[in-house]
């Protein structure tokens, strides 16, 4: 029998993407599991992203991830959206079936499954989202469709907020608002989750945490990020300084990191194994 020297590719597009870990765990379970898959991680500038779908597809790539700037630009260039994908309007994940491309978003799902291994609950509690991109469209929804009591948004352009609060409150019945986020703003008063679901924090800027009122942050409420490099942001730092019990973005990032795994191969991811990678990318163990 000839031996098959051919790669699976997978990957991610983004910009900036130089200090995304993705790769180093998906590349950890390929391997633990024996398939013969690669994940590449490829800088792609804006304007570039319609070429680089056309790439995709003449590779014929298995699938691939979107960051920012790419998670709603992306849409236009798919062949069909998932039903969760087409309610939050973001892809972060894209499955290659026979040829066609899939938009689904893992992003909600991920944080929510941390959100549970970490023994907090979304039902019925008052979430406050901050920003209104891809991301924070995720997990509004997949906490509304959870069955979370109220939702509010805190954005910079006022919008943007309006728009993702009435379309969380008319497609999922649950109660929501957009506010703006206006400097040294305060966080709402019975705030259960805060989620900063901006891309202040990352890499490069990995100096900087949304201009809020820390103060406003009280010892009962649950506070996470979805910035994962470095997991131990300046947000997270304020957060845990007044008492708020804090949960950094790794989780999110090792269970949408499974789920993309089990979409692209077919296969159970080894999750634990994927954790253990990205800890100690990040010298955590």
């Amino acid at each position: 029998m000839s031996k098959n020297y051919r790669a699976e590719l997978v990957g991610v597009f983004g910009d900036p993407v130089d200090e995304n870990p993705t790769g180093v765990m998906e590349e950890a379970a390929f391997e633990a599991l024996g398939l013969p898959f690669r994940y590449l991680t490829i800088r792609v500038r804006r304007e570039e992203l319609p070429g680089a779908i056309a790439g995709l597809r003449a590779f014929n790539m298995r699938g691939i991830n979107l960051t920012i700037p790419h998670k709603i630009a992306v849409i236009p260039h798919l062949d069909e959206l998932t039903e969760a994908a087409e309610i939050i309007g973001a892809v972060n994940t894209v499955i290659n079936e026979g040829g066609r491309l899939i938009g689904e978003n893992t992003d909600g799902k991920g944080m929510l499954e941390s959100f549970a291994e970490n023994g907090c609950e979304v039902k019925n509690k008052h979430l406050v989202i901050l920003g209104a991109g891809g991301a924070a469209r995720a997990i509004a929804v997949e906490a509304a469709l959870a069955g979370a009591g109220q939702v509010t948004i805190l954005n910079r352009t006022l919008k943007k907020a309006r728009e993702l609060s009435e379309m969380i409150a008319n497609r999922t019945g649950v109660p929501s608002e957009g506010l703006p986020l206006l400097p040294e703003v305060r966080v709402p008063e019975g705030t259960d989750v805060l989620v900063n679901a901006t891309s202040i924090g990352l890499y490069p800027d990995t100096g900087s945490r949304p201009d809020i009122d820390y103060d406003s942050i009280t010892p009962g409420m649950v506070v996470t990020d979805v910035v994962f490099n470095d997991p131990n942001t300046r947000f997270l730092q304020a957060a845990k300084k007044r008492g708020a019990r804090i949960i950094n973005g790794l989780g999110m990032l090792v269970n949408q990191g499974a789920v993309n795994f089990k979409l692209w191969t077919g296969k159970e991811a080894p999750k634990a194994l994927m954790e253990r990678t990205l800890r100690g990318e990040f010298g955590l163990d």
